[in-house]
């Protein structure tokens, strides 16, 4: 049970996490793999026959030796490429092998390298031939599916949805046009703040037992290590020495057990991603506190948390079979990370923050950018040098000076000022920008096959941050600069390949619920901006927003936005006109995704039909102006006052993609295997189930959002009449009414401006 004694980590397989399929196209397939001891590992990727059944002839292979993260974490992405120039299509299933050289010489296979005396039989296929398999996108819009998620908390009420794309593969596992292509997880991969004490419990020793010394956090009483900073008991640290504000406004307990330490990060990773690394059992509460509410909450965390390990095997045998890309959100670091300019001042210019946001972006540099965007990790290039400085720092115990700096730079943490200690700020097109190296690593990228383009945003480390205003200022999400370097030049770029359909990936959402919206202005006007994340989402700062969207529409017929962020899935469909009127209109799709596992009270409860019965979505709409970049919400009382309606440049309408009635998922995979034993319905109460009224679908089947743990499906239908397609997200989920029951709701919108609510708009316009 104890995972910080060496003996624990010997009798653990060589592969500790994945693999993990990433970055892939036609020329190169990327698969990371974190190891307990240096390798050279090596990958093949085969076509096969038979739908998938027989494997043929080697296409792509590389090799790669690890990175040395810690004394038992070893880290490598492999890209494979082929020797004489073929490519992979894409209506072939393809599988792939991996086989790895020790230092001693000793060569294991994929299957030896998976499996130990705690683990002897792991299967990370579908097939009989027991190696993962993949298909890239197809050549046609309407066979895409792309599946889209975001924040998974570990100890999150509920069942945790990412194990549905398991069974999703497995359905569809020999069918290369239904099978799914791809999977976009949009932010809060891992949870920094917010942790159970028992998951700190597991990644703290953790941590330290992969690294093999203990690293010593800054502090102004003198240095502490991890384990000096137990679980539930670094609130005050975390909020006065770090700076981080989840703690504040009576929520001490968002911040009780931090992860702090680049080893608690990287233990992170591990345990979020596989089932090898968790012990046997945790300790009883009564070991940790004596306190009767603190122990029920450590009972309730280890069970959630339990659930969450009962289906990681899932989990990684999914993550291994789909091209998987990401980018991160605030909680891969910290709750409110560059929220706005008082929060940079705040964690930034204090020594224990800067080490935090430091370390955690090291973690996700390896272990999400470097599986992302493989080119930028060569030899040479800044991903390179960034795992160098991270294999001395490691090397050195965490005392190389230049190591340290050289992490810094790379992963873009700003100077500080020498004389005020506070971080440098640049003052760029009247916003300030965090100061970075020139060699900082680019989060954003984009993708592309051959029937659509994906956009992945940074919208995290190039706000902009208004300098006319006071520092808890809602910030562009994107500044200037960053909004055409991300945006505008990458869809200039590919403004002739008109074939592409353009997806956007914002982490945050562009577009959200009304209240939301009522809510983030009222919190701001109080100036309680951390209480509720104000100025973390688009429709709180106009200006960017309306850049934003004159951005896309102006370069874009057709767009979809994935995003997370909020804990629910919803879908809504932006339309977009010139004024004067135009035949050139634009639409964008919004979906959203989340959350995989941190469903809540709230979240249930707009699941329902309550929330449309309290306080519907309806129609919204805006007129825009280009300069300077602004728009104005267009109600009745509006229309009447013309002084603020004067020249308008464009005018679009919002409108609430309603949900269709729940559906079950008819699979061949048993349902049961999804929820561990120990939380099953208990037959002998089922009598009272008929007196849970609020379970009854009827008041269940809410028509706006899924409000519970999800996993959406984004594919699309070609009509027959039109020659339109039609955008569908089907948002997975497990039905509140049987524990074992898989279903999903349908989001469907035609992939077009709504033309009648545009000349709607206009008409009564001219009239007043």
């Amino acid at each position: 049970m104890n995972n910080q004694s060496e003996g624990f980590l010997e009798d653990l397989p060589l592969i500790l996490a994945g693999p993990l399929l990433q970055h892939t196209e036609s020329k190169s397939v990327t698969v990371m793999v974190a190891l307990k001891q240096p390798c050279q590992g090596e990958l093949k990727v085969y076509e096969t026959t038979n739908n998938g059944e027989r494997l043929g002839n080697c296409l792509l292979e590389g090799r790669h030796f690890t990175v040395a993260l810690g004394k038992y974490l070893h880290i490598v992405a492999i890209t494979a490429v082929s020797p004489v120039g073929n490519s992979l299509t894409s209506d072939r299933i393809y599988a792939y092998d991996l086989q790895f050289t020790c230092a001693d010489q000793t060569l294991l296979t994929l299957e030896q390298a998976l499996s130990s005396n705690r683990f002897p039989q792991v299967s990370i296929s579908y097939f009989e031939h027991q190696k993962p398999t993949f298909v890239l996108p197809p050549d046609c819009l309407e066979d895409l599916h792309i599946i889209h998620a975001s924040c998974r908390k570990p100890h999150g009420h509920g069942i945790d949805a990412l194990p549905l794309l398991d069974a999703l593969i497995a359905s569809a596992a020999n069918q290369p046009h239904s099978r799914p292509h791809q999977l976009f997880l949009t932010g809060d991969q891992i949870y920094g703040d917010d942790v159970a004490a028992p998951f700190l419990w597991v990644a703290s020793h953790l941590g330290d037992a992969l690294l093999g010394w203990e690293e010593q956090l800054p502090l102004s009483q003198g240095d502490r290590t991890p384990k000096e900073l137990p679980p539930g008991e670094r609130a005050e640290v975390a909020t006065e020495e770090a700076g981080f504000t989840a703690g504040l406004h009576k929520k001490p307990e968002k911040i009780s057990s931090h992860l702090l330490s680049l080893g608690e990060y990287y233990a992170a990773y591990l345990l979020a991603w596989s089932p090898v690394c968790w012990p046997d059992a945790f300790p009883p509460g009564q070991w940790v506190t004596s306190d009767r509410q603190t122990l029920k909450t450590w009972d309730q965390e280890v069970a959630d948390l339990r659930q969450l390990i009962h289906t990681l095997g899932k989990v990684r045998r999914a993550l291994a079979n789909i091209p998987m890309y990401t980018i991160f959100d605030d909680h891969d670091v910290s709750d409110d990370w560059n929220l706005n300019q008082a929060w940079c001042l705040r964690v930034l210019g204090k020594p224990l923050g800067r080490r935090t946001v430091q370390n955690a972006l090291l973690a996700y540099s390896v272990f999400q950018a470097w599986g992302n965007t493989p080119e930028q990790f060569t030899v040479g290039r800044s991903g390179g040098k960034l795992l160098a400085a991270a294999e001395n720092w490691s090397a050195s115990a965490g005392k190389d000076v230049a190591a340290d700096q050289a992490i810094a730079n790379y992963v873009g943490m700003p100077n500080c000022n020498p004389h005020t200690g506070l971080p440098n700020f640049v003052l760029e097109d009247g916003v300030f920008i965090l100061e970075r190296h020139p060699e900082t690593l680019t989060w954003d990228y984009t993708i592309k096959s051959n029937c659509h383009e994906v956009i992945v945003l940074d919208t995290r480390t190039w706000r902009g941050y208004p300098a006319d205003q006071k520092p808890i200022a809602p910030p562009m999400l994107l500044s200037p600069r960053a909004m055409k370097q991300q945006l505008l030049q990458r869809l200039q770029k590919t403004a002739d390949n008109q074939h592409l359909t353009t997806f956007v990936i914002a982490p945050t959402n562009v577009f959200g619920l009304k209240v939301i919206d009522w809510i983030h202005h009222w919190q701001l006007k109080r100036e309680k901006v951390f209480s509720t994340d104000v100025g973390d989402s688009w429709n709180i700062h106009f200006e960017a927003l309306a850049k934003l969207l004159t951005t896309l529409c102006e370069q874009r017929q057709q767009v979809i936005i994935l995003s997370g962020d909020i804990h629910y899935s919803c879908a809504a469909r932006f339309s977009y006109g010139s004024i004067p009127h135009s035949p050139q209109q634009s639409v964008i799709v919004q979906l959203t995704a989340s959350a995989l596992k941190n469903e809540e009270i709230l979240t249930r409860l707009i699941h329902t039909r309550l929330k449309q019965w309290l306080l519907p979505e309806k129609v919204r709409r805006w007129l825009g102006w280009n300069q300077p970049p602004n728009m104005l919400e267009v109600t009745a009382k509006h229309l009447h006052r013309r002084q603020a309606l004067t020249n308008p440049n464009w005018h679009c309408v919002l409108e609430w993609i309603p949900r269709q009635r729940i559906q079950n998922f008819h699979s061949q995979v048993d349902m049961s295997t999804f929820v561990a034993p120990w939380n099953r319905k208990n037959a002998r109460w089922q009598w009272l189930q008929p007196l849970k009224f609020w379970q009854y679908p009827w008041f269940q089947d809410g028509r706006e959002v899924v409000g519970v743990n999800n996993l959406a499906l984004v594919h699309f239908e070609l009509s027959d009449t039109s020659n339109a397609y039609t955008v569908i997200q089907d948002t997975y989920w497990f039905s509140s009414t049987s524990s074992t029951q898989i279903v999903y709701s349908r989001f469907a919108t035609k992939f077009q401006p709504n033309q009648y609510l545009l000349d709607e708009f206009l008409i009564v316009g001219s009239r007043e």
